[in-house]
């Protein structure tokens, strides 16, 4: 397929297709999958080889958020019975990501629901960072707790914080549809900020949120051009009590495109396949590691993920291997940039940081890990944009099967916020 042979030949080089050629990898057939996947999996090879990256997620703040993001379970008026808490303890906190860490994780994600952090929220997190890093001084830290204002991500840096995660979500000519309370523009700046202070930038988006195949290509080359180090690739879930509750729009097959497209675009840059996979890859999840370099282990921030056991044993039965902790994501052309930058900011990213362009579903529908019980809530072608534009097989939403699916999403009732052991 000219298509195919043309993306792989630019990925191995490292080149990004064009938008046309994008549009048509969501166009493909169902009869065309694998040779979508083949494709893929030889770009990411060359980049990480067969090497998995294990993430793991620590809710450390959740439920009633006051912004409105229509995706989240968190959100402003949700209905979703999520578990609700406040602040974890440091050592609460640090027990949840041990458990994360024995299970072969090698970056903890911490996430907090909210608009944004308050300073003193910033020593909450400085506070449970020092204790992580006392317990494993090895392990990756990525923050994510929102809007960031002028100082928050230095002190981040300086206090030891790896990584921090901003998801774009969606294209910024649609993002007004699925949140009022925010604007695209603010994520984005969120993202510089971020990424100015030396901080690694985690940017990822949500597909199934009924978005066209044009919003899904918009996302993906902007958060290319924002320098995005590590891109979560989060799917859909449709919580109970959430306005985007009826939205089923995703099969496994249309999933596996949008990781390939994803890749293409990103050859070199670490994919994560997050939030949703278990609910919309299903059976084929071993086939999107084909594609994608990193996961989360466990459990997400509201919902229940596959046990960790049965990850690790995908991923050794695929035929890959955990990344390990000495091991550099990245590969040394992306590492250097990125290395520079933590060394002494890069302004904003999309300028500074090359075209080369870690965290996950840490914006609202995603999932989390473990502690005790926390206190009450406190507040290619020549014909590639047209096969685009035309209907496929495969990329039609499927139908009458509601019911079914919503019993795929379970509520996280063990972890933080629990008496109950992580699932790691």
């Amino acid at each position: 397929m000219d298509l195919l042979d043309t993306l792989t030949a630019k990925g191995l080089r490292g080149d990004v297709p064009t938008r046309e050629e994008a549009l048509a990898v969501l166009a493909t057939t169902d009869d065309e999958l694998l040779d979508v996947v083949a494709a893929a999996g030889k770009v990411r090879r060359r980049w990480f080889g067969r090497r998995v990256k294990l993430n793991y997620l620590v809710n450390l703040k959740s439920g009633l958020c006051p912004e409105d993001c229509s995706y989240c379970s968190q959100r402003l008026g949700s209905k979703a019975e999520i578990l609700k808490y406040t602040w974890l303890k440091p050592d609460q906190a640090a027990d949840a990501a041990r458990a994360g860490v024995a299970g072969g994780a090698k970056r903890v994600c911490l996430v907090a629901s909210g608009r944004g952090p308050t300073d003193r929220d910033i020593d909450r997190v400085t506070d449970t960072m020092a204790a992580i890093k006392e317990a494993d001084p090895e392990v990756e830290i990525c923050v994510c707790l929102g809007l960031l204002s002028d100082n928050q991500a230095e002190r981040l840096k300086a206090a030891g914080a790896d990584a921090y995660n901003h998801n774009l979500n969606t294209s910024e000519s649609t993002y007004g549809t699925i949140t009022k309370t925010h604007t695209y523009a603010d994520r984005v700046d969120t993202v510089q900020k971020a990424h100015g202070a030396g901080l690694s930038a985690c940017s990822g988006l949500i597909a199934g949120m009924g978005e066209s195949d044009e919003d899904l290509v918009d996302v993906v080359f902007a958060l290319r051009e924002l320098g995005s180090d590590s891109v979560p690739v989060n799917f859909l879930i449709p919580f109970e009590g959430t306005p985007l509750a009826k939205e089923w729009n995703l099969t496994p097959q249309r999933c596996l495109r949008i990781l390939a497209m994803v890749r293409f675009v990103n050859p070199d840059t670490e994919v994560r396949i997050a939030g949703g996979r278990e609910v919309h890859l299903r059976t084929l999840q071993p086939l999107g590691l084909h594609i994608a370099n990193s996961i989360f282990l466990g459990d997400y921030l509201t919902s229940e993920g596959q046990a960790g056991q049965a990850d690790l044993d995908m991923i050794k039965d695929a035929g890959f291997e955990v990344e390990g902790a000495g091991e550099a994501t990245l590969p040394r052309h992306r590492a250097d940039v990125a290395a520079a930058a933590q060394a002494g900011g890069c302004g904003t990213a999309a300028s500074a940081c090359g075209s080369g362009g870690g965290c996950g579903p840490c914006g609202g529908h995603s999932h989390a890990a473990p502690a005790e019980q926390a206190a009450p809530v406190e507040a290619a072608g020549e014909n590639a944009e047209a096969a685009a534009a035309e209907p496929t097989e495969g990329n039609e939403p499927a139908e009458g099967n509601d019911e079914l699916r919503s019993d795929l999403v379970k509520v996280r009732r063990r972890g933080a916020g629990t008496e109950l052991a992580p699932n790691a």
